[in-house]
């Protein structure tokens, strides 16, 4: 039975369609993928070599083939290059957009690249190639197609729909014609609507819409991003420091770029210094784990000696001891808490709408209901549980100043580092942990000098 989009393939089938590559069954397995999604096809790949992938790949069309090759994540689509020359990848080109076979050829060595180019018959699609090329990848420039569609301010309905047709060949999907001088200068925009229910000698002109939202060329794509985010854009048109429309980003590019943000962020929180592959060699995995790692070990250190210089307390009260675990745990994960909250608002500009101070006010508000409730909780299991009443009391008391602190900490730290120009995302993970162990040992013994 064939495999059906969507539907994970079992074992059985992955061995069967491994068995069918061996023998060069094309008939087979042209029966059992044929009608898969390409994305499906990417899938089951990640299963084969790169040859057998090869195989199966020169078995489908070649906009299936292309497809394929973009959806492959960038480590595996590089070892599998290797085993495609420039006159069999080239055939692909065509039925890529231009920003998905920049991004692929940048993958490759410079003579393979330049080869293709060389080899391509489509001599406007490889100038677009070429152009693109130029642009740094992290930046507006990298992220934008050249295939858009575009309608003089001067050119009547008939025409504009004329030049839709011809220039829709090469975009997949339409979601603007950006209006233009002359020059190519960018103006506005005109819905595919307003076009349709105009007469036919109604002049662009007349019916586009001025107010437009635009990004640069040079523009960090964290930028872009955010204001696709923000005003919920399906596509934003790219210009030139003079204006000139230059091309478009689609918001399947900018998916990418918030993942990638999401994963850098999720690293650094967890306290991973660069990005990692899975398949890294153990030096690089090694080395993206272990600076935050060191900073934790000295903050341990510095814990346990700073509980040292309070061992006569220790002494005279040994049950202290049992709580100092109870302290700094509460402590590190109401700072990571409040930590996480923080670097989401100040990475979130969209949702940013309080000031500081009010964020600051309302983390104390939090901080303070938490603290109650968890101070009673233990007053009344350590009381329960027949530990002396002023131990007791000093645990709970220890434990509601350790989570206000500690909230405060989680929301001022973030925020003074991104004013520093550092990620605030640094702040969290073993940084505030380390920083809360600190203070709740301070904050514990404190109060037992105090108390007891």
């Amino acid at each position: 039975m064939p495999l059906e989009s969507g539907i994970e393939p079992s074992a059985e089938h992955i061995e069967l369609l491994e068995a069918a590559v061996e023998r060069k069954d094309a008939t087979w397995i042209v029966e059992e993928i044929g009608d898969l999604h390409p994305a499906d096809i990417t899938q089951l790949l990640y299963d084969f070599d790169s040859p057998a992938c090869k195989y199966i790949i020169s078995l489908l069309p070649y906009d299936v083939g292309a497809e394929i090759l973009t959806n492959l994540d960038s480590e595996t689509r590089k070892k599998f290059l290797k085993v495609y020359d420039s006159t069999e990848f080239v055939e692909f080109i065509p039925y890529m957009d231009s920003d998905d076979a920049v991004d692929i050829l940048t993958e490759t060595p410079v003579r393979f690249r330049e080869e293709v180019i060389a080899r391509m018959t489509d001599v406007e699609m490889a100038s677009h190639i070429v152009e693109l090329l130029r642009y740094d990848e992290d930046c507006a420039g990298g992220l934008m197609a050249k295939e858009i569609i575009k309608a003089n301010v001067n050119w009547t309905i008939v025409r504009t729909i004329e030049e839709i047709r011809r220039q829709a060949e090469n975009v997949e999907k339409i979601y603007s014609v950006y209006v233009v001088d002359d020059n190519d200068i960018l103006l506005g925009r005109v819905s595919l609507k307003k076009i349709i229910l105009a007469k036919s000698h109604t002049l662009i002109k007349d019916i586009y819409e001025e107010e437009i939202v635009f990004i640069e060329t040079y523009r960090d794509q964290n930028e872009v991003a955010e204001i696709m985010q923000r005003y919920d854009l399906e596509s934003v048109p790219v210009v030139n420091i003079q204006g000139k429309l230059l091309g478009r980003i689609t918001i399947d590019d900018v998916v990418d770029v918030i993942t990638e943000q999401a994963e850098e962020e999720i690293n650094l929180m967890s306290g991973i210094s660069e990005t990692v592959e899975e398949d890294e060699s153990i030096w690089l995995s090694a080395k993206a784990r272990l600076p935050w790692l060191l900073i934790g070990m000295t903050g341990g250190l510095l814990g346990a000696k700073f509980a040292g210089l309070f061992e006569w307390q220790i002494r005279l009260v040994p049950a202290m001891a049992f709580f100092i675990p109870l302290i700094t745990a509460t402590g590190g994960n109401v700072g990571i808490q409040s930590s996480t909250v923080m670097v989401q608002s100040l990475g979130s500009k969209t949702i940013n709408s309080l000031s500081f101070l009010q964020k600051l006010g309302k983390t104390l508000l939090i901080a303070l209901v938490n603290a109650t409730v968890i101070c009673l909780a233990v007053l009344s299991l350590t009381f329960l549980l027949g530990d002396p009443i002023p131990l007791a009391l000093t645990v709970s008391v220890a434990i509601f100043s350790v989570v206000i602190l500690a909230s405060v900490m989680g929301t001022v730290t973030p925020f003074l580092l991104d004013k520093a120009g550092v990620n605030p995302a640094l702040a969290s993970g073993p940084f505030i942990t380390t920083a809360n162990d600190l203070l709740g040992l301070a904050v514990y013994f404190g109060v037992a000098w105090w108390m007891l």
